[in-house]
């Protein structure tokens, strides 16, 4: 038979301090143990996250304002192309970067056929003027052998008149037979219809005549008027500057040929400057002309308004101007970077929260505090700017939510802060 250890044990006795701590931990553990059960016992909590590693802002009522913010440079509010006016070899009398004003000739093209057609309408101008003063001799002539005719229609209608007169006093008397008597009668008739004829042709004569010389007045002037468009052309050929400025650039070589309408130069007015800014496809419908834009230039901050937007998306973005009051800025250059805030609306007194990357999961849902335990409710929201976010329903003013990235816990109901 193996006897046992027994005889082996020593007995210790506990001493009353270590009792005292041993109980004491026992005692913690379980009050922590009650602790937990009764946090997890009102909620379906299955996991944990730190605190450190979310965002949480309060939902509060106030003004929220719709706005985008874009970046942009200056650009010359007035910067216009300067084009042939006709086709030929072009000379240009400045350079990129000369300083130009208002009538000054930046360029000059010679046209040859022009030239030609101006000396061709102006020997055409001396022929038909030649062709006028002909016509007016030939009038003048003819006027005068028809007046002829009238005044001697009107002598043999007098002398008609004095032989019936004659006539009747010679029958009277029976000086003379009635054959003589009947003649001097026909012949006052038809002197009568001779001068009234004469008169009908002489009238008409006249008018023809003056419709003549009318016509050909007309084609003088008709003729005048194609020298004066030649004539304008031919000056048109020295290429004016339009505003007071700089050239930009030269298009064209010297002694190139261009054609009609063919761009030469760009200059630039340095007097009035708009801001060029580029916004995001996705806010294309929202912007409106006329809506108040915040720029900053150079840490100053000024206030300006649209004044033109682009038809045409390039690059996923919408080009937009804003047109400000540059006096109250000093020193700004042309493609100067800026910073710009267009103003889209502005709204009172609505429940919103700070914009966060929770926005990222599509604003349908965010995960309400409520104390350490974060839960997930359904919420709708309204208007959007860069800074804030209108919230419509699901949440209260004074509600915190969490507003930071979702992605790590957007299958999850409830979780634990720690």
């Amino acid at each position: 038979m193996i006897k046992d250890t027994s005889a082996q044990d020593t007995a210790l006795e506990l001493k009353p301090n270590r009792i005292k701590l041993t109980f004491s931990v026992i005692v913690f553990f379980i009050v922590i143990a009650f602790i937990v059960k009764a946090i997890m016992g009102g909620s379906s909590v299955t996991r944990s996250i730190d605190r450190a590693s979310v965002q949480v802002a309060s939902v509060e009522l106030g003004d929220l304002v719709r706005d985008i913010v874009s970046n942009g440079r200056i650009v010359a509010a007035n910067a216009p192309k300067i084009y042939s006016s006709e086709q030929g070899f072009v000379s240009l009398r400045v350079k990129a970067g000369d300083e130009v004003s208002i009538g000054q000739i930046v360029a000059t093209v010679d046209s040859p056929e022009l030239a030609n057609q101006l000396k061709q309408q102006v020997s055409e101008m001396d022929r038909l003027k030649g062709e006028l003063a002909r016509q007016e001799l030939d009038a003048r002539s003819q006027t005068l052998q028809l007046t002829k005719q009238l005044d001697i229609a009107h002598v043999d209608l007098e002398a008609a008149l004095r032989e019936n007169r004659r006539a009747n006093a010679s029958m009277k008397n029976h000086l003379i037979s009635q054959i003589d008597f009947e003649k001097a009668v026909d012949d006052l008739a038809r002197a009568t219809l001779t001068q009234k004829h004469a008169k009908e042709e002489v009238a008409i004569a006249k008018d023809r005549l003056a419709f003549e010389l009318e016509s050909a007045r007309s084609t003088v002037s008709r003729q005048a008027l194609v020298l004066e468009e030649l004539e304008r052309k031919i000056s048109g050929l020295n290429i004016l500057a339009t505003v007071n400025g700089v050239v930009g650039n030269l298009i064209v070589q010297p002694r190139a040929l261009v054609n009609k309408n063919d761009v030469l130069m760009t200059l630039v007015d340095l007097s009035a400057y708009e801001v060029e800014l580029n916004v995001a496809e996705s806010y294309a419908n929202d912007l409106a002309i006329g809506m108040l834009t915040e720029i900053t230039i150079a840490g100053t901050t000024l206030m300006g308004k649209l004044s033109a937007i682009s038809p045409e998306v390039k690059g996923r973005q919408v080009t937009a101007r804003v047109r400000f009051d540059q006096q109250q800025l000093s020193g700004i250059r042309q493609n100067q970077q800026v910073s710009a805030r267009v103003l889209l609306e502005n709204k009172s007194n609505v429940m919103k929260v700070r914009r966060g990357s929770f926005m990222q999961s599509g604003g349908f849902y965010a995960f309400k505090l409520e104390g350490d335990i974060a839960t997930k409710v359904n919420i709708q929201i309204g208007a959007t700017s860069m800074r804030e976010v209108e919230i419509l329903s699901g949440l209260k003013p004074n509600d915190q939510i969490i507003i930071s990235n979702y992605d790590e816990y957007s299958n999850t109901d409830t979780f634990l802060l720690n």
